[in-house]
């Protein structure tokens, strides 16, 4: 089976790639802007007629787009998430290849959740954000272009190589550099929030598993069960050996600090709210700003509905959010 895989460099998409690369049916053409593609293409520019045109040369028997943008301002999403997506359709309905296309959605297209419940694939979306926004416009797309295609809602990818910029990564980041310096204490904001963490690893999985199945429409991949941040917060300094304490600097009604777990007291320093979009924070800042919102604009709450990944893909998470947990800590660790 001749696979195009389209965005290999990216977090999801090495994994993808990796995947792909395992199973000795596979044949695996990479495009993307980058030099090490075999193929540079960029969708967001390209025109339809040049993607067809390489369609019909290589002739793929599945197309997977791992390719997009999780930031910048609603002209750069659109342009990256939205039209890249019109011109890998129209390139397709164009080429003879016949090609099945796996689409990466994301779970923020849903947008907030009701506190406790389960989002299926039939939930109405109501995405809080640019972001969102264009992933939905393309989900879509491609679920009107008459192809033989599948979207894969993703939830909140973890695991080996999570984004530093990401409310994970930042927290191990600022653990590691807690540990570095040698302070007992973590201020950290934004740590309420719940979210259904799936591994990295789990996610190329599925995407494996959709490429081989007849599964069309939307499919979520998630585990099923919310974390809180805080909970993942307070795993991660298990896994790290942190023996301080991590306080929350948001704590509702006007509280004040609220301890995660406790070590060895020691000198208080100012650390990156996790959730929030900039780097860099100052504990003033922090508690001046004390809901800091998580990046996706889905709100305090979210967790798959997984039924439909199970039922038509066969597939189930193997990899539990303490071993993902580790993985981040241990590339983390390495720049201490």
């Amino acid at each position: 089976m001749r696979v195009l895989l389209i965005g290999a460099n990216g977090y999801l998409g090495r994994y993808v790639a990796d995947r792909l690369l395992a199973d000795p049916a596979v044949q695996l053409t990479a495009l993307g802007r980058g030099d090490d593609a075999d193929v540079r293409f960029d969708l967001a520019t390209g025109s339809p007629g040049a993607l067809t045109r390489f369609l019909d040369a290589v002739h793929p028997g599945v197309v997977i787009n791992c390719a997009g943008a999780t930031r910048g301002g609603a002209r750069e999403l659109t342009r990256h998430n939205t039209v890249a997506v019109a011109t890998i359709c129209e390139s397709l309905r164009r080429s003879g290849c016949g090609a099945r296309l796996v689409q990466l959605g994301c779970a923020a297209e849903y947008g907030p959740s009701q506190p406790g419940s389960s989002t299926a694939e039939d939930a109405v979306p109501r995405p809080g954000g640019p972001y969102g926004v264009s992933k939905l416009a393309a989900t879509e797309l491609v679920l009107g272009s008459g192809l033989d295609a599948v979207v894969l809602r993703i939830f909140s990818p973890v695991g080996p190589g999570t984004p530093a910029g990401s409310p994970l990564g930042r927290l191990a980041e600022a653990m590691r550099r807690a540990m570095q310096s040698g302070d007992g204490e973590l201020k950290l904001s934004g740590l309420g929030v719940q979210r259904d963490f799936v591994d990295v690893r789990d996610v190329a999985r599925a995407v494996h598993a959709a490429s081989l199945s007849a599964a069309q429409g939307v499919v979520n991949i998630g585990t099923g069960r919310a974390v809180r941040l805080r909970d993942a917060a307070a795993v991660l300094a298990r896994v790290a050996g942190y023996g301080g304490s991590l306080h929350e600097l948001d704590v509702p009604h006007g509280g004040g600090q609220h301890p995660v777990s406790h070590g060895h007291p020691g000198r208080p320093q100012g650390l990156p709210a996790i959730g929030s979009p900039r780097g860099e924070a100052t504990a003033d800042q922090l508690a001046a700003a004390p809901q800091a919102p998580y990046p996706d604009g889905c709100g305090t709450w979210q967790q798959a509905d997984v039924r439909t990944a199970r039922d038509r893909l066969g597939w189930r998470p193997r990899i539990n959010l303490e071993e993902s947990l580790a993985d981040i800590w241990m590339e983390a660790a390495c720049r201490i």
